[in-house]
């Protein structure tokens, strides 16, 4: 089943309008619909919250098809079929603290041979500064949720709470570094093993400044 088949069962199995079933998910009755249309998938902590309710696992919600990934809202699939393919822009991931991914309704072209090699990937537009030496504040970066991050590499990751940050991935044998590149003075933010499970959302794989989108 899909991922919009599995949370219409769900749903309807527990006898849920959709403005409860949102209730449970901490979503709105809207999104519920579009989950249930496919215009829409559940981010990690909506999954989480649902399977926690209903006391399921999370791959009774989970898309056996996504390989057990689990997208932002508005993920599309990309198609490498021309110079640039159109791709959703799911939300605004912030370089510097900590803080919740924002919706926005926009479009962005990525190269179809930098699709080609990540057909699974999505965008996200920069909001924040602790990233500006590389990836300036309004770009536009295309993030891969099958390539795990290497050290060194820029990261988008969410932590217990569901939030999500963009910086440079370090991780040792006891500790997680995410550490800024900016010209500005950011501390780096340092995950123990007590510290709550942060998830990796993706590595980002290209980006566009937005000077370069006029």
């Amino acid at each position: 089943m899909s991922i919009a088949e599995n949370i219409r069962r769900i749903r309807t199995q527990h006898d849920m309008t959709q403005e409860e079933f949102g209730k449970v998910a901490a979503v709105s009755a809207m999104a519920v619909s579009q989950w249930e249309n496919g215009r829409a998938v559940p981010r990690m902590g909506a999954v989480q919250r649902i399977a926690d309710y209903f006391n399921i696992s999370k791959g009774e919600v989970i898309d056996e098809g996504t390989d057990g990934v689990v997208l932002p809202a508005g993920a599309m699939p990309v198609v490498a079929s021309s110079a640039t393919v159109p791709l959703l822009t799911l939300g605004r991931v912030h370089a510097g603290a900590l803080a919740d991914e924002e919706e926005i309704a926009h479009r962005v072209e990525v190269p179809a041979s930098v699709c080609a090699g990540h057909p699974r990937a999505f965008a996200l537009e920069v909001e924040g500064d602790c990233m500006n030496r590389v990836i300036p504040e309004g770009s536009h970066v295309l993030v891969d949720p099958d390539r795990q991050p290497a050290n060194g590499s820029i990261a988008v990751v969410e932590t217990e709470d569901y939030r999500a940050v963009m910086r440079r991935w370090y991780k040792g044998s006891t500790k997680l570094m995410l550490s800024a590149d900016s010209f500005e003075d950011y501390e780096d933010m340092i995950f123990g093993m007590d510290d709550g499970p942060v998830r990796v959302v993706g590595t980002v794989v290209w980006f566009q400044a937005a000077d370069e989108m006029e």
